[in-house]
């Protein structure tokens, strides 16, 4: 195993001179991300045979106590001895902001560095590795400039809050953005009445566009290499979308044989919150419809049960054993499809997922410049070997880190070529609104959306179709012309 030099240092670029070019080296994080199902987890533990780690969880829902099959989190058995920090240690009802983890990670890193370890951040929850590598997060900057703003200002007035709260639930509110700020309205979604309502609270008490302020700070410090916090080497496990889907139905069908419906059925609660804390994982909400009928039925037994003067055991349910084999043996169709309807519904899900993992990667290095590193776990999946594993994965990935490692570019270099990537950031669009009329007026915010979106296999079938009945129409027309010649 390496042994490492990760503490932060100071250097000087000229030793004749102890305060002109004193730049101080950024402390040296491994982050592995990737789409899920494609072996970010595994790839940690097995770089430990090479590097001194201690891995970060940064998967929003493996951060949670609880669902341990649903939210696949890797067995204390598989973790080989490596540490592992922020996985199952939230409690389930809470809310874990990316501000949160970026909070809890910080003096983990810090930690881990002091024990001359290295810290490797590992998940696909990216919107948490921004939080963490990044000064703010883009779509965060008007909640943070807002109570940034506010500290230096005396509170709402009575008029503010009534008339922010009077046009909260309609449009008059993004309307008088689009009046105030056009470029700050069409950064955001004509439905996202909070931000809609920041945006306005920001502009009233400062007098300050907001797509002004916005702008100004995203040109300053979004994405530059030299202004990240960490010295960050980024690896994202690589797969063929075609290999993933498949690998992640059968995973799915996996979890259900482990017991994943028992999981959800034991948090199941009707009148429960279910876009908060753990119980927003995908997994959960597809069962819902099923689980209604099953919470019924298990309230119906007990209170027979207490009317009839039966003994019930505390912490008894009727579903003691394995509830899909229960709902198979049932004698209940309707239940039965509720449920393979369900287990659809997680797979088309965590498909959908997929897809925007890797859209978002693709938007943090096309349009962020981060220099993201791509190790191809596809070989390895469909062929379900080890050797090509270690071969074409870990081997690959411990190259890049070991090459990570012992980088001795001169700072000058690197702080031209990051200044350069900080124009090109500039130039590019990020405020502009796209509307796509063939996908029923969805929303695009920037050029590089809109591209992306435009490339997209459902929007290129929607086109089609209308393409294709806009050809049968014409042919009608040209038939009724033809016959009113004739």
């Amino acid at each position: 195993m390496e042994m490492l030099d990760l503490e932060e240092r100071t250097v000087t670029s000229n030793p004749n001179d102890n305060n002109e070019g004193r730049m101080m080296k950024k402390p040296k994080v491994v982050i592995i991300t990737g789409p899920t199902a494609s072996g970010k987890s595994k790839l940690a533990v097995d770089l430990a045979s090479y590097f001194p780690i201690e891995v970060i969880n940064a998967d929003s829902m493996q951060v949670y106590r609880g669902l341990d099959v649903l939210t696949n989190k890797i067995p204390f058995s598989h973790q080989n001895g490596v540490p592992h920090h922020l996985l199952g240690t939230v409690s389930p009802n809470v809310e874990f902001t990316a501000k949160a983890f970026r909070d809890s990670a910080i003096p983990i890193v810090h930690d881990i560095l002091n024990r001359n370890h290295l810290p490797v951040i590992v998940g696909g929850t990216n919107y948490y590795i921004q939080a963490l590598v990044s000064p703010f997060l883009l779509d965060d900057l008007a909640e943070d400039m807002n109570e940034s703003c506010f500290d230096d200002l005396s509170g709402i007035t009575q008029s503010d809050s009534s008339f922010i709260a009077e046009n909260d639930s309609s449009n008059d509110s993004y309307d008088l953005l689009k009046d105030i700020d056009p470029v700050a309205a069409n950064r955001i979604h004509p439905n996202n009445h909070r931000k809609i309502n920041q945006y306005i609270s920001l502009h009233a008490r400062t007098g300050v566009l907001p797509s002004k302020v916005f702008q100004g700070k995203a040109a300053e410090k979004w994405g530059q290499v030299d202004n990240l916090r960490y010295d960050c080497c980024f690896i994202s496990v690589d797969t063929s979308l075609p290999v993933l889907d498949r690998y992640v139905e059968q995973r799915v069908d996996c979890m259900m044989d482990a017991g994943l419906l028992n999981e959800v059925y034991e948090i199941y609660n009707l009148k429960a919150d279910y876009t908060r804390g753990l119980r927003q994982a995908i997994g959960v909400r597809e069962f819902e419809s099923l689980l209604q009928t099953c919470v019924v039925e298990d309230i119906y037994k007990k209170e027979k049960e207490l009317t009839e003067g039966s003994s019930t055991e505390k912490g008894e349910t009727l579903f003691d054993g394995n509830l899909r084999e229960w709902l198979k043996s049932s004698s209940d169709s309707k239940s039965l499809i509720l449920l393979e309807e369900a287990i659809e519904k997680v797979k088309v899900n965590t498909r959908r997922l997929v897809r925007r993992q890797k859209r978002m990667l693709n938007r943090l290095q096309t349009l962020f410049g981060w220099n993201i590193r791509y190790v191809d776990s596809t070989e390895s999946i469909s062929s379900k070997s080890d050797e090509i594993w270690t071969g074409q994965v870990v081997e690959s990935a411990m190259k890049i880190i070991r090459s990570f490692l012992s980088e001795n570019e001169s700072l000058a270099s690197t702080v031209e070529l990051s200044n350069l990537t900080g124009m090109k950031i500039i130039q590019r669009d990020l405020w502009t609104q796209y509307i796509c009329k063939a996908c029923g007026d969805r929303v695009l915010r920037g050029s590089h959306e809109w591209e992306q979106h435009k490339q997209g296999r459902g929007h290129r079938k929607r086109v089609s179709s209308l393409k294709s009945k806009a050809r049968g129409l014409n042919l009608v027309e040209q038939k009724l012309e033809y016959s009113e010649c004739n």
